[in-house]
This record gives structure tokens, sequence and C-alpha cells, in this order.
């Protein structure tokens, strides 16, 4: 009997599992992968396309590039999932039957029941949303004169909203742009729940771009131009971005499985509640003891080897593997500069240091992504890119 294998997403789970998949299923098994875009985005590069829109064709790959022939590509709209018929539910396309089937759909952002906060800002979760914001950006720049400068105000001091800000002040910097950044974070420092260490670093490079740095005040409402606080004085703006925050996909709303918040609950193997369901990424809450997998690009890579090679052990009916996420460290971007903390040795090489910038972080962060591109398509494809990574 021929088996339906069905891949939802082509964010870093959704290819990584395609990835495996096709290096595992033998000719008894039918791939299918749906998306709603007809490329991967390495997302963890997308805030460089606010400061350059060129970049787009170093980090975005065609999906012709990364399924093999005989996988089956549709580009739709994930609506639903139906674990009873098992079938996934496509906007405009007829529903797509299943044996067994992984999500990788990702996230959406969470506005935390903000007031106006939803209509009035930006978001940064596709290659479109950087492309907008470049956009409101570079309006915004020419609108303003030295004296009364655009105000761009970037909410959440996670890795996306410090990498935002970065990015904008080299667009700043490269026009010599009337822009004034504002990194807006309710918690009392940046990069919240991180080691004290890379938390000032980071925010040693952001001062030295320019970038004033708001903390320990959440953001009560957002108006049309003005972000209101619990305590301090409301903030003007011409561009607001938003990245304070994630949520589980629509499509999730009522499928009957085991989630919190639209993000799929699963085992260390990646199986949900139902046993033909796995789940991977951003989309999941993945049980690993005392806290849930981060849901960080590191993680789905880590994920989508181990999702993979479990769907195949299902089907032949062998043992599940049990995942423990590896945390090999972290390494941020702020405009051009780089951070990297806590990196575990490679090559038998010791850091002499927890945390570091300069050169040999920029070129760390570009040999991950290198390495990842390379991964899912070639390392001639991952030269090309390095510039813009």
């Amino acid at each position: 009997m021929t088996e339906n294998v069905v891949v939802l997403g082509a964010g870093y789970a959704g290819t990584g599992t395609i990835n495996k998949l096709q290096s595992e299923l033998g000719g008894n098994v039918r791939l299918t992968w749906i998306a709603d875009v007809d490329y991967h985005l390495v997302l963890h590069e997308s805030h460089r396309v606010i400061r350059d829109p060129n970049v787009r064709p170093d980090i975005t790959f065609p999906i012709d590039q990364i399924a093999d022939p005989s996988t089956r590509f549709i580009q739709d709209e994930v609506t639903g999932l139906d674990v009873d018929e098992q079938v996934v539910e496509l906007e405009d396309s007829d529903d797509v039957e299943y044996d067994y089937v992984l999500v990788g759909l990702g996230s959406q952002t969470a506005y935390y029941g903000i007031p106006g906060l939803e209509e009035h800002s930006l978001t940064l979760k596709s290659l479109d949303d950087a492309l907008e914001i470049h956009d409101a950006v570079n309006d915004a720049s020419q609108a303003a004169t030295r004296g009364d400068p655009a105000q761009v105000v970037i909410g959440g001091a996670g890795l996306s909203g410090i990498q935002t800000a970065g990015e904008i002040a080299e667009f700043r910097d490269n026009h010599r742009a009337p822009i004034e950044i504002h990194l807006v974070e309710a918690l009392e420092e940046i990069f919240p729940g991180n080691d004290p260490e890379i938390q000032q670093a980071l925010r040693d490079l952001l001062e030295e771009a320019g970038v004033h740095i708001h903390t320990d005040d959440p953001i009560t409402e957002a108006t049309a131009d003005a972000i209101e606080f619990d305590e301090g004085e409301p903030l003007e703006y011409d561009v607001l971005v938003w990245t304070g925050g994630i949520t589980g996909r629509d499509a999730i709303d009522d499928v009957d499985l085991e989630n919190e918040h639209n993000r799929i609950n699963t085992g260390a193997n990646f199986q949900t509640s139902d046993e033909r369901v796995f789940a991977i990424g951003d989309s999941a809450i993945i049980d690993q003891g005392d806290q849930p997998a981060p849901p960080t690009a590191q993680a789905a890579w880590q994920a989508a080897e181990v999702a993979g090679e479990n769907i195949v052990r299902a089907i032949q009916n062998r043992p599940l593997k049990t995942w423990e996420y590896d945390d090999k460290g972290t390494v941020i971007s702020v405009g051009e500069e780089a951070v990297a903390h806590d990196v575990k040795p490679a090559f038998g090489i010791s850091l002499p240091v927890d945390t570091f910038g300069g050169f040999p972080a920029q070129n760390l962060k570009k040999m991950i992504a290198a390495r990842w591109i390379a991964d899912i398509t070639s390392w001639n494809e991952a030269r090309r890119s390095w510039s813009s990574l």
C-alpha cells in the first residue's frame, strides 16, 4: 500500500523535514509539500531586506531547487486539518488526503490584546513584511528633515526587534537619512531571559548605532501616531514595527489536537495527540521536560532531522526516536556588527570567552546561514549568498 506523507510549511521546519524525508523514503511513499509561497526564506536573515531589498535573491530559494522531481508541491493557504477524515483543507485547492502529516506552518504575531497595536503596526514574519518595513522607513525618511527626523519605533527587544533596529540604523547611515530609532521593551532589559553579558554587549552595539532604548515599561495602547505606556510619556512615531511575541496560525483554530494558543502540543518524538500527526517548529510546543524547546531557527533545524526520520519509522512500525534540544549558542547581528554568546566549541577548538563580537562573530553568523543553505540546496548557492548574509 502506498502511504501519503504530507508536509505543511516552507520554513525551517517544513523545508528541513522535506530534505530529510526525500533522503529516507522509498518508492512506496507519495510525498506532498504544501506551502503558501513557492520558495524557502532564510527567515533569520530577512531583516537584511529592511536595509536593502536587493539581497532577496540571496536569502530566498525556489521550491524546485529543494524538492525532488517526485515530490508533489502545492502552493496554497492551509485553512484547516481534519484529523478524523485525515485531510488537509486548502483555500483554493481540493483537500489533500494524508496517512501521515507534519505541521510546520510557523507562527503569527501575538498582540496580547493591546488596543490598536495590530491595526497600526508592521510585523516581520515574511519577505513581504520586510519589504513593507523598508518602504515605510524609506517613505518616512523622505518626508522628514534634519530638524524633524522620522520616528521609527520597534516594539519588543528580542531577537527580531534587535536585528530590525540594527538594520534600520544601517539604512539611516547608508542614506544619511533623518531617522531616530527607538527600541521598546516591557521587561527590565533587552533580549530578556538571557545572560546579562550578552544583554550588555547588545545594548552597547545598539547605543553605538544611535538606537534609543526604552525598557521596563509596557505598551498599553497604540494610536495612529503614538504608543502609550503604563507609566512613561507617550512616544510618537511615523513607523511602528511590532516584534513582541508569537502565537499559532489560524489554520489550527478548530483542529482536534491538544494545543496552546494554536501551537500544537507534542512529545519529544514530535507526535501529537493523534499518532498520524507530527508537529515541529513554531507550530509546536515540544516537550523537553522542564520547559519546551524554544521557537527558534536552531531548534527547528535540529528537530526536522529527527522528525523526518520518525515519520519513516512510523510508516515502518518501528519505535520513534526522542529528541533533545542541543543549544549550540546564540549569534545576533546589529547591522554589520554581531555578537556571539556561549557558542559550543567546534572542530576541537575551545573558545577563550563566552561572549565575543567583531569579525569572528560576523563570520560565524554568516557560516551558520551558509551551512543551512548548503544543506537544502548546495555549497555553490551558499557561496553565492555569502556577501548578503
